[in-house]
């Protein structure tokens, strides 16, 4: 299998640890969004990352990517076989794609991306929206819905996948937690993005 795209995206991410949880060996090719290359442009028409080719079959988006995974390598599995465990489950998946990486990847873009990659000085004022407006709200539901250590049931799943991923990207910012505020949220993410399949894929930044 092939996998298309940055080792700094949050999405790439999902795939990485997904597949390293399950033990699929891959090929990783980095590449930014619309990259040039036609192998990748096969596999996602619309330009977007990640992207897969596993002998022939091409698919694009994160979570359709997982859900295809899951099928044909079903062990461990990353969805709940509980029907309201499952419906929470792919709630997270898309609350975390929708709702949280938005805001929650503002410091990496301004302090990093646009520095370092970009040339383009930081937005100190976005940064401080994201930190002391946008996050707070989110950061509080995520509080109340942690009782342990995985978001659904007593495993880990495409919720936590959805959820831990981008917060290595904030990080990544100088961006923390407040630990004071938000005790069970800091706890959880550390202990999710300290899984070996969560390393291996972190590993995967620099491309």
């Amino acid at each position: 299998m092939i996998v298309y795209g940055t080792g700094y995206s949050p999405y790439v991410r999902k795939i990485l640890v997904a597949l390293a949880e399950k033990g699929v060996p891959y090929e990783h090719v980095p590449c930014m969004f619309h990259a040039p290359d036609a192998a990748f442009q096969a596999a996602s028409p619309l330009g977007k990352i990640p992207a897969i080719d596993d002998d022939g079959f091409k698919l694009a988006d994160s979570s359709a990517i997982l859900w295809y995974l899951e099928r044909k390598h079903p062990d461990p599995t990353l969805m709940p076989a509980d029907a309201k465990a499952l419906g929470r489950a792919v709630w997270f998946d898309k609350f975390g794609d929708t709702e949280l990486f938005g805001p929650l990847v503002v410091a990496f873009r301004e302090r990093v991306l646009k520095p370092n990659m970009m040339g383009k000085p930081c937005d100190d004022a976005a940064v401080a929206k994201s930190l002391d407006t946008d996050l707070p709200p989110l950061f509080d539901h995520l509080e109340g819905r942690i009782d342990g250590a995985f978001l659904v049931g007593d495993a880990f799943s495409i919720a936590d996948i959805a959820i831990a991923t981008g917060f290595y990207n904030f990080h990544l910012a100088d961006a923390k937690i407040d630990a004071a505020r938000w005790p069970k949220l800091a706890a959880y993410v550390d202990g999710i993005l300290a899984r070996p399949s969560f390393v291996t894929a972190m590993a995967a930044r620099k491309g």
